[in-house]
């Protein structure tokens, strides 16, 4: 799904060098990481912990699309809307807590809140209660999960790392998130058989552990990594890291509404959510279509996931570097929208299950290698607040409402064909590519005036 799969500006980006995100692969040599001393630990329990994360996520992400399909095709506009109405819901509770509770009680608070919920599906998987049911719940519960829980790691990474940091290390950190993404869904592939769904279910919980108590042990080394300069800066009160960042439920909110750049922010989120929201619908309907049985489905679904991110840890290792040192912070952030594009033309010309799922699986490896973690580092230059609520309700409930109006949209336009749903969302993308351009130069000001 649009996922439920989320960097700087005009400096040229070079890992090295310390410029914007790169994104070297795990064995990457010293020169394309460039730790400096005292970052070693802080960068290894951050890959660690988004591997975790990740892999946790991609065992679900493989049950989840074979339960979207068992709790029927034609419905899946509501289990969208659902997931929306939900996250209306728990972003405020989200928001609240960490208005009072340090990010270091916060973190694993919500973590394992999830990990109880798990938990409990596992028995309802297990006891063949209402099938169907059970199916659309999880459904929604996973489209839940899974931008939280991706939401809070990056929002306590732009809060532990300056953005100086941010363009060195989120390179290695997304790198980890990669070698999870890919350990998933081959881990879900080869023991979905073995283990069934209820078996999975539990590994990915165990993930999920793993991941809160890497969150726990970050906290230390990334603040003994961070420079004197920004210790100073906590030290003096400002973003201390043992506070609470204050606020209300709706600070997400107001934040966002009070602030151009996040609701320019805003605005990326959600028009990328609706061009990948029209692509899984059209995937999705294809392959209800055409793989009738439910382990074909759920082995196709943690392939395409396999492949999709083994393409984008190439990109990470070979590409992304030397596309960003050249074309600077703009071209990281337009690729993204440009490939949505031309896909969308291209599945309005030939709406095949081959092409959708070429065109999807190129589009999400272009997303996580290069977009996604370009988008990660524009959060290093906002407040604190803005980080962890403002962040959260543009990574859940904007998202999740691009998710529902999309998902409404392809409902209703579905009887003109595939072809006329991309045409649709072509507006979007255009919409998408002139925001990146002000993202751009904006990002640029804001880092130069802290």
């Amino acid at each position: 799904m649009a996922s439920p799969e989320p960097i700087p500006a005009s400096t040229p980006i070079a890992p090295a060098a310390g410029g914007p995100v790169g994104l070297p692969a795990v064995s990457a040599p010293r020169a394309l990481v460039d730790l400096r001393p005292g970052e070693g630990r802080a960068a290894a329990l951050a890959f660690a912990y988004f591997a975790a994360l990740l892999g946790g996520y991609y065992v679900l992400r493989a049950v989840r699309e074979e339960m979207g399909i068992r709790g029927g095709v034609g419905r899946l506009h509501e289990s969208f809307l659902a997931t929306f109405l939900v996250m209306l819901v728990a972003v405020p509770l989200y928001s609240a807590l960490v208005a009072r509770v340090p990010r270091a009680r916060a973190i694993p608070v919500v973590y394992r809140i999830f990990l109880a919920v798990l938990l409990g599906f596992v028995a309802l998987v297990a006891s063949g209660a209402a099938p169907a049911l059970v199916a659309r719940g999880f459904f929604v519960w996973t489209s839940v999960y899974n931008l939280f829980v991706v939401s809070i790691f990056w929002s306590y990474l732009a809060d532990l790392f300056t953005s100086e940091q941010g363009r060195r290390l989120f390179g290695l950190v997304a790198a980890g998130g990669s070698v999870g993404a890919i350990a998933g869904p081959a881990a879900a592939a080869a023991l979905a058989g073995l283990l069934g769904v209820p078996g999975l279910l539990l590994l990915a919980a165990v993930l999920l552990e793993v991941a809160t108590r890497c969150a726990r042990a970050l906290e230390r080394a990334a603040t003994s990594a961070r420079p004197a300069a920004a210790g100073g800066a906590a030290a003096r009160g400002l973003d201390a890291p043992g506070a609470p960042v204050g606020g209300h439920a709706w600070s997400g909110l107001t934040l966002t509404l009070r602030s151009p750049y996040l609701l320019a922010l805003a605005g990326l989120t959600l028009l990328g959510t609706i061009t990948a929201t029209i692509f899984y619908f059209q995937q999705a309907r294809l392959v209800s279509d055409l793989v009738p049985d439910s382990a074909t489905r759920l082995r196709l679904f943690a392939a395409i996931d396999l492949a999709v991110n083994l393409v984008a840890l190439g990109l990470q290792s070979a590409a992304f570097a030397r596309l960003v040192a050249r074309g600077g912070l703009g071209v990281a952030l337009a690729l993204h929208p440009l490939t949505a594009l031309g896909g969308l033309l291209l599945v309005a010309a030939s709406p095949t299950l081959l092409v959708v799922a070429g065109v999807q699986g190129l589009r999400r490896a272009i997303h996580y290698a290069i977009e996604k973690p370009a988008r990660e580092v524009l959060f290093t230059v906002v407040p604190r607040g803005e980080k962890y609520q403002a962040k959260g309700f543009i990574d859940t409930i904007v998202y999740r409402g691009g998710d529902a109006l999309a998902a409404q949209g392809a409902a209703v336009l579905t009887a003109g064909g595939l072809g006329a749903v991309s045409l649709a969302a072509v507006p979007a993308c255009l919409g998408w590519l002139a925001l990146v351009g002000w993202v751009r130069g904006r990002h640029a000001t804001l880092e130069a005036s802290r």
